[in-house]
């Protein structure tokens, strides 16, 4: 089992609904208004940036969405990634080996996917945090879309106020720094 950096605590889950920019449906749309270099958390939304012409620097996927198992068409459309990263996760954590190996992917030359066995949904914040100023973070947001979170410094104070309400490590915030 992988170490937990952060957990989501119970009383904090409803903090986490509301989206951290704003949603869309069309991919081209989306990708009109991101900055770069593009993270995307989660299979559909990745599955989506293949599908128009735009593979993100940084995909992290885990097979699941809304935690059913994707489609065979939405997994066969992740990306070709220079290389691929195996990382554990259990659900509603971010293991320090996930949050190690987004740091490393976000600083990396060349694209990377990022395959959790277990569960990416809190990956968002911490790649908010990661990112440059001028990068975009897609994530999905259920039943609606794709968020299009584009860091600036107050998203980033955003994501930081959140990850004050998980229960973290000081792994956490060291792989952070």
């Amino acid at each position: 089992m992988a170490r937990a950096a952060a957990t989501l605590p119970p009383d904090a889950r409803g903090a986490f609904k509301e989206p951290l920019g704003p949603v869309y449906e069309d991919a081209q749309r989306l990708l009109a208004d991101a900055g770069d270099p593009v993270i995307a958390v989660g299979d559909v939304v990745t599955y989506h940036l293949v599908e128009a012409d735009a593979p993100p620097k940084v995909a992290i996927v885990d097979g699941k969405t809304e935690r059913e198992a994707v489609t065979e068409e939405v997994a066969d459309g992740r990306p070709d990634a220079d290389r691929t990263v195996e990382v554990a996760s259990e659900p509603g954590t971010i293991s320090e080996e996930l949050l190690a190996a987004l740091v490393e992917a976000i600083e990396a030359e060349g694209s990377t996917l990022l395959a959790v066995d277990g569960e990416e949904d809190l990956a968002t914040l911490p790649a908010v945090l990661a990112a440059p100023v001028g990068a975009s973070v897609v994530y999905g947001q259920p039943g609606q879309g794709m968020v299009l979170a584009n860091v600036t410094s107050a998203l980033e104070e955003q994501a930081r106020e959140l990850c004050e309400l998980l229960e973290t490590t000081d792994a956490f915030w060291s792989l952070l720094e």
